[in-house]
């Protein structure tokens, strides 16, 4: 969906619709947030999958990573449509972009702390739990390495 959204980004905007291009640019906005979350939600179950092996039963896993995974995006939508939905809109109506025709968010403080901040969340969190996978499947074949060298003295 982000890629459609992206895609038929600017056509919708030729309309000139202010409501279009505000709806536009907030599902770009969803979909580009609700795909980092799922990528972090890879790397906790990747974490789940290789480092906690065993006990690792979580009561409606699936239900709980959907709710997670779509819902927090759509928090952080709601939230900036609270506080003013005109933070989205056509980048081409503003002096600083004069021809640009692509709606998207409009304020650099919303973008940095909605985009950016959030992206750099999910980097953080996905390579703390790249690290520990690493360090398990290290330490898993170090001590592999050692009993089959016991096993052959």
């Amino acid at each position: 969906m982000l890629n459609m959204v992206f895609l038929t980004n600017s056509w919708l905007t030729s309309f000139n619709q202010p409501g279009l291009c505000i709806t536009m640019a907030m599902l770009l906005h969803y979909f580009l947030l609700a795909a980092f979350t799922w990528m972090c939600l890879e790397s906790v179950h990747f974490y789940l999958a290789l480092v906690k092996v065993f006990n690792v039963y979580v009561p409606q896993y699936i239900l709980k990573c959907c709710i997670a995974g779509w819902g927090i995006p759509a928090i952080v939508i709601t939230l900036v449509l609270i506080i003013n939905k005109d933070f989205y809109g056509n980048g081409s109506l503003s002096e600083s972009h004069p021809y640009s025709n692509f709606c998207w968010i409009q304020d650099n403080t919303v973008f940095y702390i909605s985009v950016v901040a959030y992206f750099f969340l999910i980097f953080l969190m996905n390579t703390a739990m790249f690290t520990t996978v690493l360090l398990q499947i290290h330490s898993v074949k170090t001590t592999t390495q050692k009993t089959s060298g016991f096993w052959k003295r």
